[in-house]
C-alpha cells in the first residue's frame, strides 16, 4: 500500500506539456523504477538476509549482559533515549485525545494561517543555476562600423577585467552581423549589425556568486562608457533552453502593422518598465534608425545594357550576401556521398565604401555586358530599421527584460499593470503581447498545481478501495494539508521562491506523508476491531507505530538534505525539491502522529454513536 501511495502520485506529471516534462518525467520514472525494486528486494533479498544474519532474540531475566563494545553502548543508550521519547509523545498524544476539539481547531488555525505566507514567497519558473559564465550583449550607437566596435568591445573588456579582478579564467568576443540568414536563425543574442557584440567571460574556479559579478558590471559599465547599451544574457544551457532560444526571461511584444506608430508607443512603454522595481538590462531589440542606402534603378538606362531590375537586385544579392539566397548550388562528393554548398560573393572588404559601391559590376546569365551599378542607378542616404520582426506575418517590436533582486512572478504581474495602464495609448489595429518564460512559467504551474491535485484524488480512491470505506481514507488524508503548509514555512524560511522543483518536491511529499498514515490508520483500525474504544485504538497506534513513521520520514529528509543545500556544480536547480519534501515530510509527521489519530478517534466516535442509536428502544410501561 505504501508503495503505491508513493508511485502512484508521479502519475499526473506524464500528462505534463512543455519544458516541464521534459525536466521532471524522467525524474518521475526513476522513483518509481527505484521504489518497485526496492518492493521487491524487501520481499525477497532482505528475509533472506535476516534469516542468516540476525541472531535469535534471548531473554535475560537480569537484563542484558555487560559489553565493552562501543557499538552496543551507543544502541542501548540510544535505544534508552528513544523510549523516553516515545513516552512523552504517548502522554502529549493522550493529551491532545483528551481534549479533541481544541486541539483539532488550534490545528487547523495554526495551518490555514500558514497558507498567508504564499503570497510573500515569490514565484520564479526555474532556480537560477551559477554556472561561472556571463554573457554580456554590447551595442555601440546604430551605425557604428565593425571597425569601431571591435575597438569599443577591447575597452570594454579591459574594463571589465579590472571590475572583476583575478577571477576570469577567458574571455571571448563575436561582434558584427551574421554572414547569412541562416546565422540570423541560430542567434539569439540580439546581434543584428555591426554595431552589435557578445562578450563571452568565464569565471575560475571558486569564484564569488556570477550574480555578484553581473550586479557589479551592470552599474559601472554605463558609467564607464555612456552612449553604449548593456544586457546580460542567459549564459548557462538550462537558462537558455527555459527561454526557448529567447535572450532574456521577458519578452514584451507589440504587433501591428503601423511600425513607426509601435517604435513611439514601444519607447513610451519601455520608460514606464524601467521604473518597475526588479527590472534589469530593459531594451528594445529592434533598431529603427540604421543607416542604409536606397537604390534606385534607372530602367532606361538599365535597358540600353540589357538589364531589367530583377537582374540588378539578383546581382546586388549574390554580390553583397551570397549566391546562396538566390541560387544555391552544391557539389556532391562521389567519393564519401557528402554534399557541399558552394557560395559566390564579392568579398566584403572590396565594398568599403560608398564609391566602392558604385563601381561594383553588375551582371546578369546571358548579358556579356557588365556595368558598374553607379552608371544605371541613382545611390542616396537613409535609414531604416536594422532587423525586421515578425509574428504571424505580422511586424513587431520587442522589448526584452529580466528580473534582478526580484522573483519573476511579481515584475511579470507589475508589467501587466503597466500595459494594462497604457491601454488607451496603444496604436490602432496593434496589440501588446506578454510572452517569454513568464508564460511557460504559468503553464507549468497550472499543470503541476493540477498535477497536485490529481495526486490527492488518486491516492483517495485507492485507499477506499484498500479500506473498503470513505471514512478512514479521508482521516488519512488530513495530514496532507500540514505537509503544504510545511513546504510553505521551509521556502519562507530559506528564502527560496515557489518554482517548478518546489512543485514537484510538494508532490513527492504528499506521497510519503500518506504512506506514513496508512502505518497508523491501519494498526488503528485492527485495535478497533479488537479494543471496540476509538480513543484506546488511536493512543495505541500512535504509540506502536512511532518508531516505523519516524524511521521513514528521518530517511527521506536526511537523503533531501545534501540537495537541498544546493551542494555540488548546479545545485540550485535542484534545491527548492529537497527543500520542499524536507519542509513538508517535518510538519506531515507531526500530523501523522498527532492529528490523525485525534481524527480517527473523533470519526469513529460518531460513527459508533450513530450505529449505538437504532439499537436503542424506549422503555414502555405496562
Amino acid at each position: 500500500m505504501s508503495l503505491l501511495c508513493i508511485c502512484i502520485v508521479f502519475v499526473p506529471m506524464f500528462f505534463l506539456s512543455g519544458v516541464a516534462r521534459f525536466l521532471f518525467v524522467p525524474m518521475a520514472e526513476a522513483v518509481m523504477f527505484a521504489m518497485i525494486w526496492s518492493f521487491i528486494l524487501s520481499r525477497t533479498l532482505v528475509p533472506t538476509m535476516a534469516n542468516y544474519l540476525l541472531q535469535a532474540h534471548v531473554h535475560h531475566e537480569g537484563g542484558p549482559p555487560k559489553s565493552r563494545n562501543p557499538l552496543v553502548w551507543f544502541q542501548r543508550g540510544f535505544e534508552a533515549r528513544f523510549e523516553r521519547i516515545r513516552g512523552g509523545y504517548h502522554g502529549f498524544l493522550g493529551l491532545a485525545l483528551a481534549h479533541r476539539a481544541v486541539f483539532v481547531i488550534g490545528f487547523l488555525c495554526v495551518v490555514g494561517a500558514s497558507f498567508a505566507l504564499v503570497p510573500f514567497l515569490g514565484r520564479n519558473f526555474f532556480p537560477a543555476v551559477d554556472a561561472g559564465n556571463i554573457l554580456m550583449h554590447v551595442r555601440t550607437q546604430v551605425g557604428t562600423r565593425v571597425e569601431e566596435t571591435a575597438n569599443q568591445l577591447a575597452d570594454v573588456q579591459k574594463a571589465v577585467r579590472k571590475l572583476i579582478p583575478g577571477e576570469i579564467e577567458t574571455m571571448t568576443d563575436n561582434i558584427g552581423m551574421p554572414i547569412s540568414g541562416i546565422n540570423m536563425t541560430y542567434n539569439n543574442t540580439g546581434v543584428i549589425g555591426p554595431q552589435d557584440g557578445d562578450i563571452q567571460i568565464k569565471l575560475k574556479e571558486g569564484h564569488k556568486p556570477t550574480e555578484e559579478h553581473v550586479r557589479v558590471l551592470r552599474e559601472q559599465l554605463p558609467r564607464l562608457f555612456p552612449g553604449v547599451s548593456f544586457a546580460f544574457l542567459p549564459a548557462d544551457i538550462v537558462s537558455q533552453i527555459l527561454n526557448f532560444g529567447a535572450p532574456a526571461p521577458i519578452d514584451l511584444q507589440i504587433r501591428g502593422a503601423n511600425l513607426s506608430a509601435n517604435f513611439a508607443y514601444a519607447n513610451n512603454l519601455l520608460a514606464k518598465v524601467r521604473r518597475i522595481p526588479g527590472v534589469a538590462d530593459a531594451r528594445i531589440q529592434q533598431s529603427p534608425n540604421a543607416p542604409t542606402f536606397n537604390i534606385d534603378v534607372d530602367r532606361t538606362r538599365a535597358q540600353y545594357v540589357g538589364l531589367t531590375e530583377r537582374d540588378v537586385t539578383n546581382s546586388l544579392v549574390v554580390n553583397l550576401a551570397g549566391s546562396s539566397q538566390v541560387a544555391p548550388t552544391y557539389y556532391l562528393n562521389p567519393e564519401n556521398g557528402v554534399s557541399y554548398s558552394i557560395v559566390m560573393q564579392t568579398p566584403q572588404y572590396q565594398i568599403d565604401s560608398l564609391s566602392a559601391l558604385q563601381t561594383l559590376p553588375i551582371t546578369a546569365a546571358g548579358n556579356a555586358q557588365s556595368p558598374i551599378l553607379g552608371g544605371i542607378a541613382d545611390i542616396k542616404r537613409s535609414s531604416s530599421s536594422a532587423v525586421v520582426s515578425q509574428y504571424d506575418i505580422q511586424s513587431m517590436v520587442q522589448i526584452f527584460a529580466t528580473t534582478s533582486g526580484r522573483d519573476l512572478g511579481a515584475v511579470s504581474a507589475d508589467i501587466r499593470k503597466v500595459i494594462a495602464e497604457t491601454a488607451k495609448e496603444v496604436p490602432k489595429g496593434s496589440s501588446v503581447v506578454l510572452l517569454g518564460q513568464v508564460q511557460t512559467m504559468n503553464s507549468a504551474f497550472t499543470g503541476l498545481l493540477f498535477g497536485l491535485l490529481g495526486a490527492v484524488v488518486l491516492i483517495y480512491f485507492l485507499i477506499v478501495v484498500n479500506f473498503q470505506s470513505w471514512s478512514d481514507p479521508f482521516v488519512i488524508i488530513t495530514a496532507l494539508p500540514a505537509a503544504l503548509a510545511g513546504i510553505v514555512w521551509m521556502l519562507f524560511a530559506t528564502g527560496t521562491t515557489l518554482s517548478v522543483p518546489a512543485l514537484t518536491g510538494a508532490i513527492m511529499c504528499m506521497g510519503v506523508a500518506t504512506a506514513n498514515s496508512v502505518l497508523v490508520i491501519s494498526f488503528a483500525r485492527e485495535r478497533y476491531e479488537e479494543l471496540g474504544d476509538p480513543v484506546a485504538a488511536a493512543l495505541e497506534a500512535g504509540f506502536v507505530r512511532f518508531r516505523p513513521v519516524l524511521m521513514t520520514a528521518l530517511a527521506m529528509i536526511i537523503g533531501m538534505a545534501p540537495m537541498a543545500l544546493g551542494l555540488g556544480e548546479g545545485g540550485e536547480q535542484n534545491a527548492p525539491l529537497g527543500r520542499a519534501v524536507i519542509g513538508g515530510l517535518i510538519f506531515a509527521t507531526f500530523a501523522t502522529l498527532m492529528f490523525v489519530p485525534v481524527v480517527f478517534s473523533m470519526v469513529h466516535k460518531k460513527q459508533g454513536a450513530k450505529a449505538a442509536a437504532p439499537l436503542e428502544t424506549p422503555h414502555v410501561a405496562h
